[in-house]
């Protein structure tokens, strides 16, 4: 199979007759990146399978719409972002409980997870993790994990590139702290 460019299948996408081929092979081809970073920002498997299945939905009956000034992975990231937030603030309401509760669910799952395989000091960088405000948890994931330059972070949720760096910084003292005195 042709190896195709996002421009490629977003041009393909206008076409009616080949819009659904475009959209699978636009998602089988970034699948794997936007779940691993909806999963490190909602920390459960499942949690992460709803949330991506909601991505896809809000990709695809917005595709026909999204301007081409944009790259479309950061666009996607965009979408991950919002709902990946979105999804933790319903979860602490449906639960009626305070974010420390949620905290200590999230962490519960981390230390339950039967997919983790990382070591002891990986587990407690995700412990690190957790416990940062979304929106830095989802800075810090972009920089350190898929290696976003500030740029695109900064394209990917409407902020200043200064006040992305500041904020990962923060982050990145946040887990120092937590995993020298853990």
């Amino acid at each position: 199979m042709p190896e195709y460019t996002d421009k490629d299948l977003l041009h393909m996408f206008q076409d009616a007759d080949k819009r659904h081929l475009a959209f699978n092979l636009l998602i089988r081809k970034h699948q794997q990146k936007l779940y691993f970073f909806v999963r490190r920002m909602v920390i459960d498997h499942s949690d992460a399978d709803d949330v991506l299945q909601n991505v896809f939905i809000k990709i695809w009956h917005n595709l026909t719409s999204f301007r081409e000034d944009a790259k479309f992975i950061t666009w996607a990231y965009r979408i991950c972002v919002n709902e990946s937030i979105t999804f933790l603030k319903n979860k602490r309401l449906r639960s009626i409980i305070s974010f420390s509760s949620l905290e200590t669910q999230m962490l519960n799952t981390l230390n339950d997870d039967n997919y983790f395989e990382g070591s002891e000091i990986q587990k407690k960088l995700q412990q690190a993790i957790i416990k940062l405000p979304e929106k830095q948890r989802a800075i810090f994931n972009m920089r350190y994990y898929d290696e976003l330059s500030y740029e695109e972070i900064s394209e990917i949720l409407g902020t200043s590139v200064g006040a992305l760096k500041a904020s990962y910084h923060i982050a990145k003292e946040k887990i120092e702290k937590f995993v020298l005195n853990h």
